[in-house]
C-alpha cells in the first residue's frame, strides 16, 4: 500500500467507506492527522490470558477458543435480542452472551476461532460461569495453537471518545491501518529536550499511545504530547512578550504625585494590596515599553479604583484611556463609580454602549449625547476616559492619542484588538487586564504567561464575613422563612438560576450556545413565577435575563408593561425591588449595599470559582450578609465540593480546589482555550507546566529565527496561525 501523508483526507484513503467517513466527521476527524491525534482516554487491560478451565468468577481475562454452538433469540419481556454462544478450548467450555447485538451471530459462526475478552460472571450455581458482552476478535488461524497479533484483545486495548454508530473497536481498526502505512511524521521537538525528559520520538510515541505494550509506555507518550502543546503555548507567550517589548508606548510623568493628590479626595483609604498593585502599574506606565499586566482580585476587592487611578495618571499626561467591560450593566457601574470617585475630573468621562452615549464633565455635570457627537469628542481627544463594552472596538471609534487600555474579566486581547483601538498611532497603548476569577498557578503560567501579574489579596476594611450555608430540600422552607424575615427588615435578595443542560429539554435551536441561553431564560422565568406567585406573593420580585432590551431606548418589541435590563437594575439599586431573579450569565455586578442575601439555585451546576464570584455580590454594606447554596443532589462529591466554599481561606485556594474537583476543561471552558484534552489535563501537573516553560525559555534565548531548530520554527509558525492570538 502507498504511504499515507498526514494531510490525506479520509475519503481519499482506500478501504474507508463513506458511512465511516461521515461518522468520523462528527468527531471532527477528516484527515489522517486528525485520526492519529485522536488519542485514547483510557485502556482496558486484557493482557492476561487464560485457559477456560482456570477461569474464576470476577476474572477480567482474555481467552482463545472455537465457537461450538451459537443461537439467537428474542426476549419479548425485555424487548431485546439475545445471542448466546458456547466457546470451547482444549480445557473446557464457557457460555458467552451478547444483548441487542444480533449481528454477532453472523460474525461468530460455528467453527470460527476467535479471541474473547471480558469479565467472568457467576450464574445461578457456582460452576455456571459466563461472559457478558465480551469483546471479540476473529482470528484467521487454522488451529488454537497458532499465534497471531491482536488489536482488541490479549493486550492493552485503547478506548477512544466515541459517537453514535462509531465504537472504539472501529477507531482502533482504522488507527492501526493508518499507523501501519503512515509517512514518517517529522519530529519538531529539539533532541536535547527529548533526551532531558526521556520522551520517545514522535513516531514511537504515536505507536505507544495507540497500541502500547505497557501502561508506562502509554503514559510517557501522553506526557510527551501534553508537553509539546504546553511548550508551544509557553513559546508563544514569550514571543508575545518579545514582540511587545519592541513597541513604543507613552511614558507617563508625575504618576506618584497624581495618585497621591487623587487619593486624598477619595472617601476611603486604599488597602495595602491596592497600593502595592498601583505601585507595580505605575512603574510600568512610566516606561516607554508597553505594559502588559493582569490585575487579579476577588469580587469587591477594589480593582475598579486601581484601574481608574491608572486612567487618571494617563489623562493628566495628555493621553486617553479605554475601559472595556464584558456587559453593559458592568460598563455603567464602572462609569458611575469613576464619576462618583473623581468629582473634580473635568476632562471628560464617557460611556459608550450599543445604544447609549453619555459624558460626565465633573462637578456633577452630566449629559446624554448622541453617539456620533460622542465619537467626535473621542476623536478630538476631548474625552480622556472612555468606558464601554466591545462597542469600543467597533468601526467608527477612533481615539486621538490612546495611552491605556483596561479590559475587565480577562478577555484575551491581542495585537489586532489593540490596533483597532489605537488606529495608526505611532505609540502602542499600555494594557491592563482585570479578573475577579482566581486563576490557579499552572493555568496562570500557561494561559496568561505573557502577562505580568498584580494581585489584590485583601478586601476593604470593615467587610463582614459572608455566612454561607448549603441548603438541602428538607430545609428549603426554613431558608425561605429566613429570607422573608431579612426582607421585612429592609434587606434585598439576589437569586441566581442555573443553566439546564440541553439534553434535559430536547432543544431544537440551531446552536449549542443559543440552546443554553434559551433554557437558562426558561429556568429564570420558572423560578420567577414560583417565587413571585407561590413563595413570596407579598414581596416585590423582578426578573433579569439576556434577551431583555438593554435600556428604555432599545425597548422596541418589548411587551406592554415590560422593563429593560437598565430599568430592572435601577429599581433594584434604588430599593424598589425586594428580590431579583437573574440568569448566571448576566453580570449583576452593580453595587447594592442593601442586598444581603445571595440565593443560588442548583448550585452543584456551577464551578466553585463562579459560586465564589456570585457570593461576592453581597456583603458590600454594613449589614451581615448570607449566601444560600440550594442543591437537590445527594452526591457525596457534590457536598464535598460545595463545602470547599465554606472552608477556603481565599479565592486562589478555592480555584486550586475547583481545578482538582472539575479539571481544567470545565474550569476554563475548552472552547475558550482551544487546547486539546491531553494538554488540558496536563494543567493539573505543575512540574510539567514548569518544564515546558523552562524549555521554551531555553529555545527563546537562542533567538526567534530558531536557526538550529528548522522543524520547530515551521511548527511554531503553524501554531501561531492556528491560535489566532495576534
Amino acid at each position: 500500500m502507498q504511504k499515507i501523508p498526514l494531510s490525506a483526507e479520509l475519503h481519499e484513503i482506500h478501504g474507508i467507506g463513506p458511512r465511516f467517513v461521515m461518522k468520523l466527521k462528527k468527531l471532527g476527524i477528516v484527515t489522517a492527522k486528525n485520526l492519529i491525534w485522536h488519542f485514547p482516554t483510557r485502556y482496558e487491560d486484557w493482557r492476561e490470558t487464560s485457559f477456560i478451565e482456570d477461569l474464576k468468577p470476577g476474572d477480567s481475562k482474555t481467552i482463545k477458543g472455537m465457537i461450538s454452538e451459537i443461537e439467537s433469540r428474542r426476549s419479548w419481556k425485555r424487548r431485546m435480542t439475545i445471542v448466546e454462544a458456547t466457546i470451547t478450548d482444549e480445557t473446557g467450555s464457557i457460555k458467552a452472551v451478547w444483548f441487542n447485538q444480533p449481528y454477532v451471530k453472523n460474525i461468530l459462526q460455528e467453527g470460527v476461532v476467535a479471541s474473547f475478552a471480558g469479565k467472568v460472571l457467576e450464574g445461578k450455581t457456582k460452576n455456571d460461569l459466563h461472559l457478558s458482552n465480551p469483546t471479540y476478535e476473529v482470528l484467521n488461524v487454522a488451529s488454537l495453537d497458532d499465534v497471531v497479533e491482536t488489536k482488541h484483545t490479549g493486550r492493552l486495548v485503547p478506548i477512544y471518545p466515541e459517537t453514535k454508530g462509531l465504537t472504539s473497536k472501529g477507531i482502533r481498526m482504522l488507527s492501526q491501518k493508518i499507523l501501519d502505512n503512515l509517512e514518517p511524521v517529522k519530529e519538531f521537538l529539539p533532541q536535547e529536550i527529548l533526551k532531558s525528559h526521556n520522551f520517545p520520538e514522535v513516531n514511537v510515541a504515536l505507536r505507544n499511545i495507540h497500541f502500547p505494550n505497557s501502561l508506562d509506555d502509554a503514559e510517557l507518550a501522553k506526557e510527551r504530547f501534553a508537553f509539546e502543546e504546553l511548550f508551544l503555548i509557553q513559546l508563544n507567550n514569550l514571543y508575545q512578550k518579545f514582540s511587545l517589548s519592541k513597541e513604543k508606548a507613552p511614558a507617563m510623568d508625575n504618576a506618584e504625585r497624581t495618585i497621591s493628590n487623587a487619593a486624598k479626595n477619595l472617601p476611603f483609604e486604599l488597602t495595602k494590596s491596592q497600593k502595592e498593585a498601583l505601585g507595580e502599574i505605575l512603574i510600568d506606565l512610566e516606561k516607554s515599553e508597553p505594559m502588559n499586566r493582569l490585575l487579579q482580585g476577588d469580587v469587591g476587592s477594589g480593582k475598579t479604583i486601581v484601574a481608574g487611578l491608572s486612567a487618571l495618571v494617563t489623562a493628566y499626561n495628555g493621553y486617553q484611556s479605554a475601559i472595556m467591560a464584558p456587559t453593559e450593566i458592568l460598563a455603567r457601574q464602572h462609569y458611575r463609580t469613576l464619576a462618583k470617585l473623581f468629582p473634580n475630573f473635568t476632562q471628560g468621562i464617557g460611556l459608550l454602549v450599543s445604544k447609549e452615549a453619555r459624558i460626565y464633565y465633573g462637578e456633577s455635570l452630566e449629559t446624554d449625547i448622541k453617539k456620533p457627537a460622542l465619537l467626535k469628542e473621542i476623536s478630538e481627544g476631548k474625552i480622556k476616559i472612555l468606558i464601554g463594552t466591545h462597542a469600543l472596538i467597533e468601526k467608527g471609534v477612533a481615539f486621538k492619542n490612546l495611552g491605556l487600555v483596561v479590559v475587565d474579566e480577562q478577555h484575551r486581547f491581542g495585537v489586532k484588538q489593540r490596533a483597532a483601538l489605537s488606529g495608526h498611532a505611532r505609540l502602542v497603548p499600555h494594557f491592563l487586564s482585570m479578573s475577579a476569577t482566581p486563576i490557579p498557578r499552572t493555568i496562570m503560567m500557561t494561559m496568561f504567561g505573557d502577562l505580568d501579574l498584580s494581585i489584590i489579596s485583601e478586601l476593604p476594611k470593615g467587610r463582614k464575613e459572608i455566612i454561607t450555608k448549603i441548603v438541602d430540600p428538607e430545609n428549603r422552607d426554613k431558608a425561605y422563612a429566613f429570607i422573608r424575615g431579612q426582607v421585612r427588615r429592609g434587606r434585598q435578595v439576589f437569586v441566581v438560576c442555573p443553566r439546564i443542560e440541553p439534553s434535559e429539554a430536547n432543544p431544537v435551536s440551531s446552536t449549542w450556545s443559543s440552546d443554553w441561553e434559551q433554557l437558562e431564560i426558561k429556568s429564570v422565568k420558572e423560578e420567577y413565577e414560583k417565587l413571585a406567585k407561590t413563595v413570596f406573593p407579598d414581596l416585590r420580585v423582578a426578573m433579569l435575563h439576556g434577551k431583555m432590551p438593554t435600556s428604555s431606548k432599545t425597548r422596541r418589541g418589548l411587551a406592554s408593561g415590560g422593563k429593560s435590563k437598565e430599568e430592572v437594575m435601577r429599581d433594584f439599586t434604588d430599593g424598589k425591588t425586594d428580590i431579583l431573579v437573574s440568569t448566571s450569565v448576566i453580570e449583576v455586578g452593580v453595587d447594592v449595599p442593601n442586598a444581603t442575601i445571595m440565593m443560588i439555585e442548583g448550585s452543584e451546576r456551577f464551578g466553585l470559582a463562579q459560586l465564589y464570584q456570585f457570593r461576592g455580590r453581597v456583603g458590600r454594606g454594613q449589614h451581615q450578609s448570607f449566601c444560600f447554596l440550594f442543591t437537590e443532589s445527594p452526591s457525596r462529591n457534590t457536598k464535598d465540593r460545595l463545602n470547599s466554599l465554606l472552608t477556603a481561606k481565599n479565592g486562589l485556594e478555592l480555584a486550586e480546589k475547583d481545578l482538582r474537583f472539575r479539571g481544567p476543561g470545565e474550569f476554563l471552558g475548552k472552547e475558550q482555550t482551544g487546547m486539546p484534552d491531553i494538554a488540558m489535563k496536563a494543567l493539573q501537573k505543575p512540574e510539567l507546566v514548569k518544564a515546558a516553560r523552562s524549555a521554551a525559555e531555553l529555545v527563546a534565548k537562542n533567538g526567534w529565527e530558531m536557526k538550529n531548530y528548522p522543524a520547530l520554527y515551521e511548527k511554531f509558525r503553524e501554531f501561531r496561525r492556528k491560535v489566532h492570538l495576534e
